[in-house]
């Protein structure tokens, strides 16, 4: 017969109280046989076992697993301890007075019941942590831990129980926890030790514990982590382990997205749920890398249904699998369709009939759309047109329009079709029952088309990396931080706004081919070379985020401001947006270009124009 664990326990404590109480009889006789008195030994032993027994139940000490046994479950044998002896000795005083009972006794009792209790507790979680093998004696990877918070806390404690690791110290800025111990690992000393103790204590591997640590505090850590020769890792992002994407044991490399994404974005959740949750969402583009990721965040916000309208049928099927393994209770409908087919936008909009549109579809690379002026109008000015128009027709009640910081005095057909698009957004908000909100925001690490896959290629394949000037700085972040500042923005705005999302402060190119070379082990100019190939057609040495004329606003988020513009004359701007359409169905660059500087004045007037450009009025109407 099978005892299970629980009742081995009870049994063990119930065997240990009487052990505890006999042993006390002994020791105050000095080991004399018999004991004296020993007939009111036996005759009290089950009462104590009783009282005992009731006590323990009581504290709960059946319920904790000694696997895990600790200070607080230390404290409550304590308590309980206490407290039985305690009602030991007053039921003995009201039934016997006590005659015949040593008053030493109670004394010796609970700490011989203390010891028995704790000890075995301690010992078997000791002998599951530690076997004693030639792994563990050998040490197994020498670890030294940068943050001695509770992450790195939580990580000692999970290392002392896994042989691979041996954790030697820690490293901690603040002063307080300099030489304290955790877990009997030392504070060695600050970050700026990092050198030294790597010397002094013969380390295998560096591991950052700080998972909600800033770009500027990782950046810092990783150029001491680099003048070692030694391997570095992190824990996984705070956001990850708060989801359950990962574990706190689940070291990885550190990526350039620890050394450029920023601290991490209190959102309000309340009100982006309630913007969502039981709508049907539609995201235009949703197989590319922003739109993929708004599907993911809004797929967890319990919408009525999510309607994904992608026209590259390899990033729908794979948007499609990977929600129908995150989300299987998802009501997902995958449209394999282009923004520029009018008809297939209305047959969408028209059965699906979605509450909000997130229209992230774009084309987005600047020195292809250059010397493509009709695609780039056709997809991002008049594929805008064509979507905003059916859902102001079926009574969609929000339109959230994806923008860039190119489009802010654009000198590339890129950014000038997407000033269009913001152009015509921002005025039909004014003429339509639907809330048509901008967000602009700059470059997202590891989108499509960024330069960092790019970087990644050239680094894997020996170099050179190349960056276009030495000076070139553009504004990153994070695809997570940006898809989330725009469901936050668009759950914020009430139409026509322009929103732009805080980027921080811009980076050099030049940097963050350095660290993405560092980071893979390589040395920037020696093992991978970098080469300067001079500025690309359209291509500006600096982004901007805003107009200089442009009145900025701050909103009840602190990373997201607005923009005030003047406002344009929609019946000139529907006229020229007809133009447009005309100009693409003959194919005519040229005056397409024209007609994009008469909306973005200086924007992309073409080199040998031949029609005078003339500057688009502004107005109430």
């Amino acid at each position: 017969m099978r005892i299970d664990r629980r009742t081995a326990v009870i049994l063990h404590d119930l065997l240990v109280a009487a052990c505890a109480w006999a042993l006390g009889w002994i020791v105050r006789y000095n080991f004399a046989f018999p004991v004296p008195d020993w007939e009111i030994n036996l005759r009290t032993l089950p009462l104590v076992v009783l009282i005992q027994g009731l006590i323990f139940w009581q504290f709960g000490l059946y319920r904790g697993v000694w696997r895990f046994a600790s200070l607080p479950d230390l404290w409550n044998i304590f308590r309980a301890v206490a407290l039985g002896t305690l009602s030991i000795a007053l039921v003995l005083f009201i039934f016997t007075r006590l005659e015949g009972v040593p008053r030493s006794l109670f004394v010796l009792y609970p700490v011989f019941l203390v010891l028995l209790l704790g000890g075995p507790r301690l010992g078997y979680r000791l002998w599951k942590d530690h076997t004693l093998n030639l792994r563990t004696i050998s040490g197994g990877t020498r670890v030294l831990i940068i943050g001695a918070g509770r992450a790195g806390e939580m990580l000692v404690r999970e290392m002392l129980r896994d042989t691979r690791y041996l954790p030697v110290g820690m490293l901690d800025d603040e002063p307080r926890l300099v030489d304290a111990k955790i877990h009997g690992v030392p504070v060695l000393g600050t970050i700026d030790a990092l050198p030294q103790v790597i010397r002094q204590y013969d380390i295998d591997m560096i591991v950052i514990a700080l998972p909600s640590a800033t770009n500027v505090e990782m950046q810092r850590i990783v150029e001491h982590c680099e003048q070692t020769s030694v391997p570095f890792r992190t824990v996984p992002r705070l956001q990850d382990m708060l989801t359950g994407v990962s574990g706190l044991t689940e070291l990885r490399e550190v990526s350039i997205d620890d050394l450029l994404g920023r601290e991490k974005v209190e959102l309000d959740w309340t009100i982006i749920q309630e913007g969502l949750s039981g709508k049907v969402v539609m995201v235009s583009g949703g197989g590319g890398s922003i739109g993929s990721e708004l599907c993911h965040q809004i797929a967890g916000l319990g919408p009525a249904s999510l309607v994904i309208f992608e026209k590259s049928e390899h990033n729908l099927y794979r948007i499609q699998m990977a929600l129908s393994r995150r989300h299987p209770d998802l009501d997902l409908h995958v449209i394999l369709g282009d923004v520029c087919d009018k008809a297939a936008v209305d047959h969408v909009l028209g059965a699906f009939k979605p509450d909000v549109i997130f229209h992230a579809a774009a084309y987005k690379h600047v020195p292809l759309l250059q010397f493509q002026v009709r695609e780039a109008v056709r997809n991002n000015v008049l594929g805008t047109r064509i979507l905003a128009e059916a859902a102001s027709k079926l009574g969609c009640n929000k339109f959230v329009l994806i923008s860039t910081d190119k489009a802010v005095n654009p000198v590339n057909i890129l950014g000038a079709s997407k000033r269009v698009a913001e152009i015509y957004c921002e005025s039909m908000n004014r003429h339509s029952g639907t809330r048509f909100i901008t967000v602009r925001f700059g470059n997202v690490l590891g989108s499509d088309g960024s330069v960092v896959p790019l970087f990644k290629e050239q680094i894997k394949a020996g170099g050179p990396v190349t960056v276009t000037h030495p000076d070139i700085s553009r504004y990153f972040m994070t695809i997570r931080e940006a898809c989330q500042l725009i469901l936050q923005a668009g759950a914020m705005g009430h139409g026509g706004e322009i929103f732009i999302l805080d980027m921080g402060k811009p980076v050099k190119i030049t940097y963050l081919a350095e660290q993405m070379i560092k980071l893979s082990g390589k040395v920037p100019g020696q093992d991978i070379p970098i080469e300067f190939t001079g500025l690309r057609a359209g291509e500006k040495l600096h982004e901007e985020l805003f107009y200089a004329d442009e009145k900025m606003e701050a909103t009840k988020h602190e990373k997201i401001l607005l923009a005030r513009h003047r406002l344009i004359e929609w019946t000139h701007l529907m006229e020229l947006l007809d133009q447009m359409e005309a100009a693409c169905g003959e194919y005519d660059d040229e005056r397409l270009q024209l007609q994009l500087a008469q909306l973005v004045p200086g924007s992309a007037e073409p080199a040998n124009a031949g029609d005078k450009v003339v500057p688009l009025k502004h107005g109430r109407e």
